[in-house]
């Protein structure tokens, strides 16, 4: 279960907004998150908090197939993406990095800014901990649950080797 406050974001919140490609000149998942969002809202890296949840519409993460984009959104603390859709690249390099999304388009619709909120990823659902809602969507398959749990794609091969 992962647990924490909702940051909204709107439609096609492309990779240059969640990692600015001035900052690309580092790998170093640190240095990244200290300007996760930050075109979009200059004080998210300094604020968000460990646990806390991205709330997006649709078409996440369109844009380049840069994995700094989910590499800056899990180091700064953020535990997952909850978003009406996905730029396909974007949710293969989410798992392979071990950041959990989810798609739930009922939910972005009824969380606010600032609202606790509970993702279930085993249950498929998006409990809104303010209004006593809860929002379904399609469980992530167990597989993508394992890479998240291990950490991500290279984590997860690792531990199959040896």
């Amino acid at each position: 279960m992962i647990k924490g406050k909702a940051w909204k974001f709107g439609n096609h919140v492309d990779t240059d907004v969640i990692i600015p490609a001035r900052y690309l000149n580092t790998s170093d998942p640190a240095e990244l998150a200290r300007h996760c969002m930050e075109d979009a809202d200059p004080e998210f890296a300094s604020r968000v908090q460990p646990g806390d949840i991205i709330v997006a519409g649709e078409n996440f993460g369109c844009g380049s197939s840069r994995e700094h984009a989910p590499i800056a959104i899990k180091a700064a603390g953020v535990a997952c993406v909850v978003a009406k859709s996905f730029a396909r690249i974007f949710y293969r390099n989410a798992f392979n990095m071990g950041l959990p999304i989810v798609e739930c388009p009922q939910g972005v619709n009824m969380i606010q800014e600032g609202d606790e909120i509970e993702v279930d990823l085993k249950q498929g659902a998006v409990i809104n901990l303010n209004r006593h809602e809860k929002y379904p969507f399609t469980p992530i398959p167990p597989f993508m649950q394992d890479l998240l749990l291990k950490g991500g794609l290279l984590e997860y091969v690792k531990e199959r080797i040896e």
